[in-house]
């Protein structure tokens, strides 16, 4: 199995919600190789953002943006459903009917993790646990890591984009990458050219950015350098793990 390579994904909680099909082009141009969609519920976070009929709608203008086929579209910019919702196993079909491509519910929002995770992938989608700051990495290692297709460590608590980056989460991301060299793992949360440094060398794969990509001047040196500075430290940690 090859190492995870580096997938940028901006948030499009830090975009003009008014033009959030633009905003999606603008970011596949740069070079996004996903697109991070914050589903809130204002149940799970005292926030309400998009749900599934957002999704889809975005779905239909990306494909009409490229003129290609929808599904290879979505296979090369996927998207990503940070579901940050009380009931996660309510909307799987929605989110998968909308054209969601990764579902990611966090642990501390269902009884019965590996469960919700089976359905995920029943219903054709990718199955991604999130963690929130808090909470320990222990509670996704074992049966859950082990089925999941991506854990999220949250760097800021859940519900508002534009909070700062919380560093005392990197030693959660070292022991997931310590224990499962080949899983895509993300970071979420006040990530810019300040913060990538941490979180790549501790092992973060899928770096999600909001404010540091859609307020920069260059969005796409910013995705270009997240995603160098990703490759090279796992190449470092592939290398130094092949020594052991």
């Amino acid at each position: 199995t090859r190492m995870p390579e580096a997938k940028i994904a901006p948030s499009m909680l830090s975009s003009d919600f008014a033009n959030l099909a633009v905003e999606a082009k603008r970011m596949v141009k740069n070079g996004a190789d996903w697109l991070h969609l914050d589903v809130m519920d204002g149940h799970f976070v005292p926030n309400l953002t998009m749900g599934a009929p957002i999704i889809s709608c975005l779905r239909k203008h990306t494909d009409a943006f490229f003129g290609r086929p929808l599904i290879v579209i979505w296979r090369l910019r996927g998207t990503d459903c940070h579901m940050m919702v009380a009931k996660p196993e309510q909307w799987v079909d929605d989110i998968a009917k909308a054209g969601g491509e990764m579902y990611t519910f966090h642990i501390e929002a269902t009884q019965e993790p590996v469960a919700l995770i089976k359905q995920i992938h029943a219903a054709g989608m990718k199955a991604g646990v999130a963690i929130k700051p808090k909470t320990p990495a222990e509670v996704v290692i074992g049966e859950v890591g082990e089925l999941a297709d991506m854990v999220l460590v949250m760097t800021v608590e859940p519900g508002f984009g534009g909070q700062r980056f919380m560093a005392e989460c990197m030693p959660k991301v070292e022991l997931l990458r310590s224990k499962y060299p080949h899983l895509d793992i993300e970071v979420d949360g006040g990530l810019s050219l300040e913060t990538i440094d941490a979180s790549a060398e501790a092992g973060a794969n899928v770096i999600v950015a909001g404010t540091g990509v859609f307020k920069a001047e260059d969005p796409s040196q910013v995705i270009g350098t997240f995603r160098e500075k990703v490759n090279t430290a796992q190449a470092k940690i592939a290398s130094a793990a092949a020594k052991q």
